[in-house]
């Protein structure tokens, strides 16, 4: 440990708060326009996502001082509501000029690269032993916070720029590798989707059988998953809701007894239908877990997989239209939704030649997101030895 060093954030990047744009200032999207990145661009794990809503300026000078450029990183200065820890949470930027920041996130943009690899700091500030001591010195109060000089004084202990370059390379070929996974199932799911839509929407058949959606396969609504508290710490599983279906069970999930019907179980490559608040269709990806309501859980004993997982996708934007025309506070669909609407149902020749050419593809996603599951908790193992020195790396 000789060759690392101690330095605070200060010393290695330039700190900025983000801008205060008000609500007067978005404009509609268009050719001379920037993206402002929020708080709910930070995903929980690092990393940004793709937010639903998107407010966008007109590109200015004015605003250059906030315009991010690629290799900063951006982090949260507060947390998100609902429970979400995202609170000093990063993430590093890959495309030059696409977003201004915006207030309550912090830009961290390295001042000498001589010093330090962008990507080993990013993948440090993202170390739980890290992240832990930031959140500790947060401000307490109405909401908890960080300023922008807590930041700045918060300390990090670093090895040798040659060793930072061969960790950073360490990681970073994982991280392409698992990117690439994801990749290849956006592709997969396009195609899958393409002959869905050519032999059920553009060249279906008049002969063919309608069905109830309802009737072509089972949907198994959820369990009210507080009722059943572990008994023990080894008959238990974490508890699937909404929001582990959009970002994965965490420490933070809901843990439910075994002692429970064995249809309640989600096991990987699952259909599953989120059916309020954020309506959604998802083959599930994660760990073994427990049901719970306001999700379905769809099965056919006489359909294939990607037949009923893409149907209930076909409908899924009539059915996010049914939920938000609902005035309550959670849109939702209801059962009835399910009976309207109707598929189509080839012939059993029909439907096996079909099967042939879109049940490679479905399986392919189950097995990408197997491999993204095993390559992401390599990751997650050797972040904590290599960012500590635990565990050294050939150079």
């Amino acid at each position: 440990m000789s060759e690392w060093k101690e330095y605070t954030l200060d010393e290695l990047f330039k700190i900025q708060n983000g801008y205060a744009f008000k609500s007067g200032d978005f404009v509609e999207n268009g050719p001379n326009t920037l993206e402002v990145l929020k708080m709910g661009h930070i995903e929980r794990g690092g990393g940004l996502r793709r937010t639903p809503k998107k407010d966008f300026i007109p590109r200015n000078s004015k605003l250059q001082n906030w315009v991010l450029d690629e290799k900063d990183i951006v982090m949260a200065m507060t947390d998100m509501k609902d429970n979400v820890v995202i609170l000093g949470v990063p993430a590093l930027i890959d495309k030059s000029n696409h977003y201004v920041l915006n207030q309550r996130v912090a830009r961290l943009k390295l001042k000498n690269n001589e010093t330090a690899n962008i990507f080993f700091l990013y993948n440090y500030l993202k170390w739980d032993d890290f992240l832990l001591d930031l959140q500790s010195k947060a401000n307490s109060g109405v909401q908890v916070n960080l300023s922008t000089e807590i930041i700045k004084q918060s300390k990090v202990l670093i090895p040798a720029k040659r060793i930072q370059d061969t960790i950073a390379s360490v990681l970073s070929s994982l991280d392409n590798k698992i990117d690439l996974l994801h990749r290849q199932n956006v592709t997969l799911e396009k195609m899958a989707e393409t002959l869905f839509r050519q032999w059920f929407v553009e060249e279906a058949k008049e002969e063919w059988e309608t069905m109830p959606l309802s009737q072509m396969a089972n949907f198994l609504n959820g369990l009210a998953c507080q009722k059943f508290q572990p008994k023990n710490e080894i008959d238990k599983l974490p508890v699937l809701k909404i929001k582990e279906l959009s970002s994965g069970i965490t420490e933070n999930s809901d843990w439910a007894s075994t002692e429970i019907k064995p249809e309640y179980f989600v096991r990987n490559g699952d259909v599953i239908f989120a059916w309020s608040a954020s309506l959604m269709v998802k083959i599930w990806d994660g760990q073994d877990c427990i049901l719970n309501q306001h999700l379905f859980k769809v099965t056919s004993e006489d359909y294939p997989k990607w037949f009923y997982y893409l149907w209930c996708k076909h409908h899924l934007a009539e059915f996010i239209s049914i939920a938000a025309s609902h005035a309550t506070t959670m849109g939702h669909i209801k059962r009835g939704d399910l009976d309207e609407a109707l598929v189509l149902i080839p012939n059993e020749d029909e439907l096996s030649a079909m099967t042939q050419q879109v049940d490679p593809i479905i399986e392919k996603v189950i097995t990408n997101n197997n491999q993204i599951r095993t390559l992401t908790a390599l990751r997650e193992t050797l972040l904590p030895k290599l960012m500590s020195g635990e565990v050294r790396v050939s150079q």
